[in-house]
Parts: structure tokens; C-alpha cells; sequence
């Protein structure tokens, strides 16, 4: 399930592959894979994500999105990115929050958060 809102492109950093949680790269116009529950997550790549280097490709900021399961997830979870940007269930209070699972899911699903960015309490 998805339902886009704002979607805005942003320069490659590094390959991203689709359907990951990004970040910030090294400006304003660069994005790459999240790698850690503490990255400042902006939002998810379509699925197209980011075949080389300086390509641009496509952030969904707000809505629905589709994401990788990092592991198991339950609807409602609050999410987080693993090492590779997948999206797992938070674990521990100070984690960056992209939003909540919207399916339920395991290790390697395509599933779907409604972002909604944040910091687990």
C-alpha cells in the first residue's frame, strides 16, 4: 500500500537501492542510505532507488511509502533504519523515528510506513 505526498528528488551519494530509508548526504541536494537507528532519516526511496553515483532519483518526504523489512515488523511499530536502510522496529528510547508500520511483516518484505519522522521516547 502506498499514497505518496511530497515526492522530491534528490542527487545520488551513493548507489541507494529501491525501497530504503535515506539521509542527508555530504549537502542540501545529496541523499544516501540511512545506516543507524540514530541517522536523521528524510524519507524513502521509490522503487527505483539510486543506480550509480550523481543520478537523481526520487524521496518520498510524506505519505505512505513502501520499505524494505529489515526484520520482523508488526502494523503499528514505530520504525527505524538498520544498517542497509531497511526499516526494523525501534529498540531503544533515542532512536530516530521514520514513521509506523503500516503491515506487518519479516526480514526482506516490502511493506509500508506512513512517515512521520521523530525520536522514540
Amino acid at each position: 500500500m502506498r499514497n505518496h505526498g511530497l515526492v522530491k528528488p534528490f542527487v545520488a551519494g551513493a548507489i541507494v537501492p529501491p525501497y530504503r530509508i535515506v539521509k542527508f548526504g555530504a549537502d542540501d541536494d545529496t541523499a544516501i542510505a540511512a545506516a543507524a537507528a540514530a541517522d536523521k532519516s528524510i524519507g524513502v526511496t521509490d522503487m527505483l532507488g539510486a543506480s550509480a553515483v550523481g543520478v537523481t532519483f526520487d524521496i518520498v518526504l510524506t505519505g505512505i511509502a513502501e520499505v524494505e523489512y529489515g526484520g520482523p515488523v508488526t502494523r503499528g511499530d514505530d520504525l527505524t533504519a538498520d544498517a542497509q536502510g531497511r526499516a526494523v522496529a525501534v529498540a531503544a528510547a533515542g532512536n530516530r523515528v521514520i514513521g509506523k508500520a503500516m503491515a506487518t511483516g519479516v526480514l526482506g518484505d516490502i511493506g509500508s510506513v506512513l512517515i512521520d519522522r521523530g525520536v522514540a521516547a
